[in-house]
């Protein structure tokens, strides 16, 4: 683990990132119709317009910070000994 790039606590944010980024994906979807001369008003409605994006870019966001943001060095570990 020593050779791998992230901390296993920025792993972790990145696996969170990356739920959240699929929660919105999920709350997008569905609120269609199975007719196509029927229109449904679901498909715009606050959920699938306004939380599912926000989620969407919250996620890229913290998957973001967890790549970007550099581990800390512990006290120990001074001089690669």
């Amino acid at each position: 683990m020593s050779n791998f790039s992230l901390s296993p606590k920025n792993v972790r944010f990145v696996l969170i990132g990356l739920i959240v980024m699929v929660a919105g994906y999920i709350l997008m979807s569905g609120g269609g119709s199975s007719d196509p001369d029927v229109f449904n008003p679901e498909i715009f409605n606050f959920r699938r317009l306004v939380i599912s994006p926000l989620l969407v870019i919250i996620g890229i966001v913290i998957v973001i910070v967890a790549i970007m943001k550099k581990p800390r060095e512990d006290k120990d570990d001074k001089g690669g000994q």
